[in-house]
């Protein structure tokens, strides 16, 4: 069902849903600051193990087609996006303009390592 699906595109789809659990492990305990850190810490750990589940897959399928630093950056970039999203609809933060650009600076960066110089 999926075998048409390239391994570029499995890498990037397995890296958004790692990183969705990895945004929520490590700031969905926010809204909560009454739950002792202990609890906070093991129910991080239990989620990152989903982020996990994914992360590795991708790297796996991903590595060749891309190479490590590729990896790493398409990585950065989903994460900054969903962090972004999340940090508005989940945490109620605002989105400055500062914010917009230091995240857009490190887009730019990702073009800068995937331009063939």
């Amino acid at each position: 069902m999926f075998a048409h699906i390239p391994a570029g595109m499995w890498t990037i789809i397995l890296l958004i849903c790692s990183n969705f659990f990895m945004v929520l492990a490590w700031y969905g305990h926010l809204k909560f600051p009454s739950i002792t850190m202990w609890h906070v810490v093991l129910f991080s750990w239990a989620i990152a193990f989903f982020e996990y589940c994914f992360q590795v897959p991708a790297n796996r399928i991903g590595y060749g087609h891309f190479n490590a630093a590729e990896l790493k950056t398409i990585q950065e970039v989903i994460s900054l996006s969903i962090f972004m999203v999340f940090s508005v609809m989940y945490l109620h933060e605002k989105l400055t303009w500062n914010y917009v650009v230091g995240f857009g600076l490190i887009v730019l960066a990702a073009f800068v390592i995937f331009h063939k110089w």
